[in-house]
């Protein structure tokens, strides 16, 4: 095999997302199950999006933050979704080179932001609740702006660094990536050369964007948890268990994949378990971000019968 030049060896014919081809029986039940699953995150995230404009009552911290964790699960899936339907249903699995890098970019960036993003919501939920009495001060509007930009200049800044690196490795003129969208892991583990530096970059970045958020989300809830304790009413403690139970189901599922993924060393990267992993928090979480966290919540119920004309029939009546 004839090696070329570092980085230009799959520039020009692109790249073959093997994906699940290994096992044809499969492609059409994973076809459907992530159509239906990108159709609820399409139609969830952005009734979301719609009801924390429109309805005034909405227009607080929280609101805020999801409605941003709803625009970013929109763009993460759409960024992924459509290539791997058109994978899944036809015997072309290829992707050009600069699809692929595109891909790379725009996975990383909203990917990494929403780590951030929920460990910011994890503080607004603890000011909620430990602090409500200087809840609007603490949450003023300038202060969720500004960690929201915090948020996406993190994303950006992951991706900037480390997709480059990644794209840059030598591959000796493969072209085979042993995934179904071209992520960090499967394209770092087709390189013909060393490739210490930068997966020390990644594990750097890894800790930074995962475990730090994930030890400050899990600090905030631990103080949450003492603070419902402490409520008299079992009506107040049973509100404010659920919101905290909703959140942490979703972190749960989020960080504990994206963490098996990307704090591993490349060498070690499974391919088959790294597939069914990532369609957890590509596919599988932002279609379920909606309902765990907003559309069973009495405020967004009452939104929605709002901007439906149905709260009014109900007063008439």
């Amino acid at each position: 095999v004839k090696v070329m030049g570092r980085g230009n060896d799959s520039s020009l014919g692109g790249f073959i997302l093997v994906g699940f081809s290994d096992r044809p029986w499969l492609e059409m039940i994973l076809f459907a199950f992530v159509l239906v699953f990108y159709i609820l995150t399409l139609l969830g995230n952005t009734t979301i999006i719609v009801l924390s404009i429109a309805d005034s009552r909405l227009h607080t911290p929280m609101y805020f933050f999801l409605g941003n964790l709803s625009f970013l699960d929109l763009c993460f899936t759409t960024s992924i979704v459509p290539q791997l339907l058109w994978n899944l249903w036809g015997p072309k699995k290829t992707i050009s080179y600069n699809g692929c890098v595109a891909q790379l970019y725009i996975y990383m960036v909203l990917g990494s932001t929403e780590c951030v993003l929920l460990c910011v919501m994890s503080y607004d939920r603890y000011v909620a609740v430990c602090r409500p009495l200087h809840y609007t001060v603490v949450m003023n509007p300038r202060l969720c702006l500004q960690l929201t930009i915090v948020s996406w200049f993190c994303g950006f800044l992951n991706s900037f660094v480390m997709c480059p690196q990644t794209m840059q490795l030598a591959r000796c003129g493969h072209h085979q990536v042993d995934h179904f969208l071209c992520e960090m892991p499967a394209l770092i583990a087709m390189a013909c050369e060393d490739t210490t530096l930068v997966e020390a970059f990644a594990f750097i970045f890894g800790v930074i964007l995962l475990l730090v958020p994930l030890s400050l989300i899990l600090t905030s809830y631990g103080l949450i948890a003492v603070a419902v304790l402490r409520i008299k009413s079992a009506a107040g403690r049973k509100k404010a268990f659920n919101t905290c139970s909703s959140h942490l189901a979703v972190v749960s599922l989020f960080y504990g994949t994206i963490i098996y993924m990307y704090l591993q060393p490349a060498n070690t990267y499974s391919q088959d378990q790294g597939k069914f992993l990532t369609l957890f928090y590509t596919v599988l979480t932002p279609s379920i971000n909606p309902l765990i966290y907003t559309l069973r919540n009495k405020d967004v119920k009452g939104a929605m019968k709002k901007l439906l004309g149905w709260e009014q029939r109900t007063r008439e009546a």
